[in-house]
């Protein structure tokens, strides 16, 4: 199993030219949040924004859009008329990514709509972040892992991977887990202590930063914008997940030495994804 860390993260890095535009860095479309969880929204697109995408485009009901424009005015909004997600957007193919599951809920037409978003964009070849509650509506309908698109990424922890297979002991679990990248031809990152990223091929890494102060709420919803935004960007799905949770967990490891490991959020963490691309960049 591959470490990650600096020496080989370092050389994925994508330069940005100086000739370039919005458009050349990609637009990612998040579906995300609900009334009762619009604060995934906001965690989701904050992430997003700090990426390096070009673009950001936040799918959800009218509480989360509000939430998430106050906090994030440069993102770009897509309405949902329910209080949960229910509808696709409109014009899907403008996308270059798509990350879909924080504060999702699991309502029958939330499920409909899932189905259909997995369809067009597997369609498109527009790759995916799943993630928290498109995880969970996976589980409960196995039928959809045939509609995930290639090159995308699924990002669950030990809750959301039990629901999608099963091991008798933590010994099989990485072993579980592979057999379903292999057969959705998912990228994954298992979070938890030293997060493991495996490809469909059956190749590992596992992660060096991190540390028990993330082990708090809305801390995987950071991880998804944050990948989400890697993928619109143009890395290749197994590129997102191992920076993504990398540049991650070095933000938590900065807060828990400011902070200690009490004392800081997941909004927190957003604001000093920042360190980890800059550490990346030093090292080069």
């Amino acid at each position: 199993m591959t470490n990650l860390n600096p020496d080989y993260l370092k050389d994925i890095l994508l330069l940005r030219k100086n000739d370039s535009h919005k458009g050349d860095y990609g637009h990612l479309l998040l579906v995300c949040g609900s009334n009762t969880y619009s604060g995934a929204a906001v965690l989701s697109t904050g992430a997003a924004l700090k990426s390096g995408c070009g673009l950001v485009t936040l799918h959800s009901c009218s509480r989360a859009l509000q939430a998430t424009v106050s906090r994030y005015p440069s993102a770009m909004l897509s309405e949902d008329p329910a209080g949960h997600f229910s509808i696709l957007p409109s014009r899907l193919e403008k996308y270059s990514a798509i990350a879909v599951g924080p504060g999702l809920g699991q309502a029958p037409d939330t499920l409909n709509a899932l189905q259909e978003l997995m369809r067009e964009a597997k369609s498109a070849g527009i790759p995916m972040v799943l993630d928290a509650d498109a995880l969970n509506l996976i589980a409960a309908n196995p039928g959809l892992i045939s509609l995930i698109p290639e090159g995308s990424v699924m990002t669950p922890h030990d809750g959301e991977l039990r629901r999608l297979v099963s091991w008798d002991d933590d010994s099989q679990k990485t072993t579980a887990a592979a057999a379903l990248c292999r057969r959705s031809g998912c990228v994954m990152v298992l979070k938890g202590w030293h997060s493991k990223v495996i490809a469909p091929s059956g190749e590992a890494f596992e992660n060096t930063t991190g540390n028990a102060g993330m082990a708090k709420g809305g801390s995987g919803d950071v991880l998804t914008g944050l990948v989400g935004g890697l993928l619109a960007r143009g890395y290749k799905a197994l590129e997102a997940a191992c920076l993504g949770t990398w540049i991650h967990g070095f933000a938590g490891d900065c807060l828990s030495k400011e902070c200690t490991p009490e004392a800081y959020s997941s909004q927190d963490l957003t604001e000093n994804l920042y360190k980890g691309f800059v550490s990346l960049y030093n090292a080069r």
